[in-house]
């Protein structure tokens, strides 16, 4: 049987048509789904920002559906999901991110970022801890080592703290000395605790290098003396503290005058406390200065004094204590008690970032987790 060319001279003209019209229908599908996807992104962004979450959400899946290979919409939907609190599905946007082969670069180390936020906010701090790890070397780099700090910080990692904040100062992402000085304090108490004096000193002695003018080191250094009963060296530790930070030496000042005490010298450290408080007169100034002054008629000018220049409910309870002779003895210890109550409040440390107010100082705020955020005088003392 011969094959007759004149079908395959109509075949070709129909295949040419039939293969036209294909590419058409699948243009035309194309050019839908791409005018679908745009649509369906400006919806979310609108709804986004109107606040309404919930609807914003189903437009960005909706998106993603038409057009899977959008990353933007996958970063929007993952950060969207961050913030509402459904961190599982934030983590599940942003690993099928991580999982793409195609994936470019910049993109990969983005969604490496954004799935470390994830799980930082989750609480699941190990692998937090580990996602931030791998952006060393990437552009967010000093991101995640702030990061890490903070999660070393809250874990009370102090000597991993130490590291990263060595690192960061190193990078030149800012001063970070003072930190370092807190992180191994907070190991020398750690050890003094634990009664490893030798650790304790040592780390004591590594907080003093790396800032050598910051004032717990010496706070520190004193009250590990005075535990030992080694006035003269607390004396000594606590004098330069006086010079370098008067306003932090109000932390210690009673406990100073008790050690000159200890040693049979109270005279000198009078005329240092008088001194100070001069130039800046503080409650806690005015008691260590009654520890070394016995005499109650010189102590009541000084409360006097005290009151009418820099009235304080502190001043006026101690007044009462030493001069209430115009009253009955019921009559002064209700005032006594008044007063007490009305300024306990004002006897109180408060956080300058936060303002949160505590009964003792802390270096680092429990609240905002900053660190040399208490101003080192009482509430009634700014």
């Amino acid at each position: 049987m011969e094959f007759d060319l004149q079908w395959l001279l109509l075949g070709l003209p129909v295949a040419f048509a039939l293969g036209w019209l294909a590419s058409r229908l699948d243009l035309r599908q194309w050019k839908r789904e791409q005018q679908e996807s745009p649509k369906a992104y400006y919806k979310g962004l609108n709804l986004l920002l109107n606040e309404q979450h919930d609807k914003a959400i189903d437009a960005f899946i909706e998106a993603v559906q038409h057009d899977p290979d959008t990353t933007e919409l996958h970063f929007a939907l993952g950060n969207l999901f961050r913030r509402r609190g459904e961190y599982e599905r934030a983590v599940r946007v942003h690993e099928h991110l991580l999982q793409r082969g195609d994936l470019a670069s910049a993109d990969r180390e983005r969604a490496q970022h954004a799935l470390a936020q994830d799980f930082m906010k989750a609480g699941l701090f190990d692998r937090a801890e580990q996602a931030f790890e791998a952006l060393e070397g990437s552009p967010f780099d000093t991101e995640a080592r702030l990061a890490l700090l903070a999660l070393h910080e809250r874990s009370r990692e102090w000597r991993a703290a130490a590291e990263v904040a060595a690192r960061l100062e190193r990078a030149g992402s800012g001063s970070f000395k003072a930190r370092i000085a807190h992180y191994w304090c907070e190991l020398a108490q750690e050890a003094q605790a634990r009664q490893q004096e030798a650790e304790a000193t040592e780390a004591l002695q590594r907080a003093r290098e790396a800032a050598p003018q910051a004032p717990r080191p010496l706070i520190l250094a004193g009250q590990r003396a005075r535990a030992r009963g080694e006035h003269r060296e607390v004396l000594q530790a606590w004098g330069t503290l006086m010079a370098a930070h008067p306003a932090a030496f109000n932390l210690v000042a009673c406990d100073y005058a008790d050690s000159a005490r200890q040693l049979g010298e109270p005279g000198p450290a009078y005329e240092q406390l008088e001194a100070l408080y001069r130039r800046s007169p503080s409650s806690d100034l005015l008691a260590a200065l009654a520890l070394l002054d016995e005499d109650p008629e010189r102590h009541r000018r000084r409360l006097l004094a005290h009151l009418q220049q820099h009235p304080s409910l502190a001043a006026a309870q101690g007044l009462l204590q030493v001069g209430g002779t115009a009253f009955d003895e019921a009559e002064a210890l209700a005032l006594r008690e008044a007063v007490g109550r009305s300024a306990k409040p004002l006897q109180r440390y408060r956080c300058a970032a936060c303002a949160f107010e505590a009964q003792n100082y802390f270096w680092q705020c429990p609240a905002c987790l900053g660190w040399d955020t208490y101003p080192p005088q009482r509430l009634e003392d700014l």
